[in-house]
């Protein structure tokens, strides 16, 4: 046997194939872009400054049309470390007939397809981020151990079990009534960290379990457990019951859960109760007002959300006789916003389906990217988000986050391949990309953001203060560098362009670079996408969804 240390994996046919992503541009469709009617916005602006001045509706959010790998890609250089909370409800590959997605992909290409994506999720996470995936058993236990290897095993926060349904399946063998979600933090000291500080991870307050029976005037209460785990012995003091003169001690294994000295200070302010009666052990009182302000901590199971069934009737509200095949309920999209993230910060999803994530996040006052590759981006989320923005929405959460409309998105297509094969079978440039798009494309390749100087022409992007990037495809001369590297200074420019006369080592400050030789090999061209086959054989009969109380 062999003393070389192995690592801990789990491995499947073809995952040590790999593909290079090209990372495409994102082109801007103006027709399809939205905002409201900027009086209307106004009129919202002064109504919610009243009511909740820190959430207001936003406008630099992004709808994206697209594959979603080279849709993430496109978004990798200029937002890593950005997004403060990914929710991705990925193809659950059950085999099952779904209209807009096959997931019926065999073990192994369902794994290389979700691992060159959560790859690019990871770089896009903040440090104070999360990622939040929905599957059900079918790739779940699969989906842990590969994001155990990607996002590391210490980060994982827990399996959230949604009771994604209420009816019962009669024709299993056991009825599938719940779905998993994992939950990874791209660095979990930062989220304990926060935590704490009640700033992530608190969950709403259940009001209902608050009372004030006994007129306390510091307003509704709960008794809560006085004790604590572990025995520490400066907290095993006696007790006395007022009311019956019974002599408690903590439980065994346990301490009380503050000194003796705080017990009876507690006890002359009214904050230690004896049960219902008064005639158990103490408990200690806790109020509505500090326990909103420090949240709840939740639970992994979760049902007390709605059902995939209520999203069903909800989409039936906004798209008619074409609703959306298997939503997710808006409210719960809303808890994992409302644990993971604050109004102002980024939502990333890349398997946007209907556009709840969206809706949801523009209602809570979060900046949300949304990407869907399916032509019901056009049928579905556009015109479900204009909804929205103009307030015409009224089911999901629109009543419980009291929204207004507001806000706005921009709509992207995503570009073209950079490079084609022409007649003569040379790979070429695409005539489809303009100066300005060339531009851009070859800052995202070279690792520099596409930023033009409104003032030097040939400052296209940076890669740092003192690093430019200038890309053309006509012939640069030798005499045009001696202009440019004195206007450098001790900044250095990469130049990228078609052809180029003289000595290209004359200036230390300036590299020349021939395009498209330059990158050729930088990564896969001419791809269509990585997508998810869309099935054509799709029958309203593969669905059938049951009433529930």
């Amino acid at each position: 046997m062999s003393d070389k240390l192995q690592r801990l994996e789990l491995v499947w046919p073809g995952k040590n194939e790999r593909v290079d992503v090209e990372p495409r541009i994102l082109i801007e469709d103006v027709e399809k872009s939205y905002s409201a009617d900027p009086k209307i916005q106004e009129k919202i602006n002064r109504q919610l400054f009243k009511q909740e001045p820190e959430i207001a509706p936003t406008f630099d959010n992004m709808l994206i049309h697209g594959d979603n790998l080279l849709a993430l890609k496109a978004l990798e250089a200029e937002y890593s470390g950005q997004i403060k909370c990914i929710y991705i409800d990925p193809p659950y590959n059950t085999g099952n007939a779904f209209e807009y997605y096959d997931d019926g992909y065999e073990h192994s290409i369902w794994l290389s397809l979700m691992r060159e994506r959560l790859e690019i999720l990871q770089n896009l996470l903040a440090d104070d981020g999360s990622i939040w995936i929905t599957l059900d058993d079918n790739e779940t236990h699969y989906c842990k151990i590969l994001c155990d290897e990607i996002f590391g095993r210490k980060n994982f926060i827990a399996d959230v079990i949604w009771n994604s349904r209420k009816s019962i399946s009669n024709d299993a063998i056991i009825s599938l009534n719940t779905n998993h979600i994992l939950v990874y933090a791209k660095q979990i000291d930062i989220i304990r960290t926060k935590a704490k500080k009640n700033e992530l991870f608190k969950g709403e307050i259940d009001k209902t379990k608050f009372d004030n029976p006994d007129n306390d005037p510091r307003g509704k209460w709960t008794a809560t457990p006085f004790d604590a785990p572990e025995i520490r012995e400066n907290l095993m003091y006696p007790i006395k019951n007022p009311n019956t003169g019974e002599i408690y001690l903590p439980p065994y294994g346990r301490h009380w859960r503050t000194t003796q000295d705080e017990y009876e200070r507690y006890l002359k302010e009214g904050r230690i109760v004896f049960g219902k009666n008064g005639t158990s052990k103490p408990q200690l009182k806790r109020y509505l007002n500090e326990a909103t302000d420090k949240g709840q901590v939740l639970t992994t199971l979760w049902n007390d959300v709605d059902t995939t069934t209520n999203a069903t009737k909800h989409s039936q509200q906004l798209f008619g006789k074409n609703p959306f095949t298997n939503p997710k309920p808006e409210n719960l999209i809303e808890r994992v916003l409302t644990l993971a993230s604050n109004p102002g910060d980024l939502v990333l999803d890349s398997f946007l389906g209907s556009g709840t994530t969206a809706a949801v996040a523009h209602k809570m006052g979060r900046r949300w990217i949304g990407i869907e590759m399916g032509d019901h981006i056009y049928s579905h989320c556009l015109p479900r988000l204009k909804k929205v923005i103009d307030c015409e929405d009224a089911g999901g959460i629109t009543k419980s986050v009291k929204w207004q409309g507001g806000g706005g998105f921009k709509f992207y297509e995503l570009g073209s391949t950079l490079i084609v094969t022409d007649k003569h079978g040379r790979q070429v440039i695409s005539d489809k990309y303009n100066p300005e798009m060339l531009a851009e494309a070859m800052c995202k390749l070279m690792g520099y953001k596409y930023a033009p100087d409104k003032e030097t022409y040939w400052k296209q992007g940076y890669s740092s203060e003192k690093n430019f990037i200038f890309t053309t495809t006509m012939n640069v001369e030798e005499q045009l560098l001696a202009e440019m590297s004195q206007a450098l200074g001790d900044g250095n420019l990469l130049i990228c362009c078609g052809a180029f006369t003289g000595n290209k080592t004359a200036y230390d400050n300036i590299t020349i670079k021939k395009i498209p030789q330059a990158i050729l090999k930088k990564c896969q061209w001419g791809s269509a996408g990585y997508p998810l086959p869309i099935r054509e054989d799709f029958s309203d009969e593969d669905f059938e969804f049951e009433d529930e109380e």
